[in-house]
């Protein structure tokens, strides 16, 4: 899969950079900016290209069609949004059942503008005592990869200025939905 995978991405213009730090072995990964269908599937292409085993949550009616038992295969964690089901214990818990452990999360939750990025991968790292891996996707310039690692402090506020510092240089597909982009600078995160 590592190699038809370098294949389409190089085929299609992308490129990797960065690399997963070798002594992690459990993490929690930012997929951002999400603003489009195809950013799960070059981040999944890049993710075989890196040799990175991932695990991702993803809607549960994802997994209600003939494809469900092959984003299963790929990695994927159904969730069912609509309810309250404490997401953030649950998955902070997998961390104390896997010796390798690394959850992909967007943390934006929507392909639509959020003003309002989640804060659950936030607590999940904290509460599991793993780090953020910054890992990323820029349409301005094909890149797709990892950034910064951070371990969390429990300092939310000052954690999250180096996410958003990070993240507002990365180019979304659609940039009108990613809170970061300059065209919505007024907006909050």
């Amino acid at each position: 899969m590592r190699y038809l995978s370098k294949f389409i991405l190089s085929l299609s213009g992308w490129k990797i950079v960065g690399a997963m730090p070798p002594d992690i072995i459990k993490c929690v990964i930012l997929a951002a900016p999400h603003t489009s269908n195809l950013d799960f599937f070059i981040g999944r292409l890049a993710y075989f290209v890196l040799g990175v085993p991932v695990k991702f949550l993803i809607k549960k009616e994802s997994f209600q069609n003939p494809l469900g038992g092959l984003l299963k295969k790929m990695g994927g964690i159904p969730v069912d949004r609509g309810k309250s089901n404490n997401l953030v214990e649950a998955v902070a818990q997998m961390f104390k059942k896997h010796d390798v452990l690394n959850v992909v999360i967007t943390p934006e939750g929507t392909r639509k503008l959020s003003k309002n990025w989640k804060r659950g991968f936030y607590y999940i790292a904290l509460k599991a005592k793993v780090p953020i891996v910054f890992g990323f996707l820029d349409y301005s310039k094909k890149e797709a990869g990892f950034g910064p690692v951070l371990m969390p402090s429990g300092d939310f506020e000052k954690d999250f200025q180096q996410i958003v510092d990070f993240y507002r240089t990365k180019g979304a597909r659609y940039p009108a939905q990613f809170n970061l982009s300059p065209e919505n600078s007024e907006q909050s995160i």
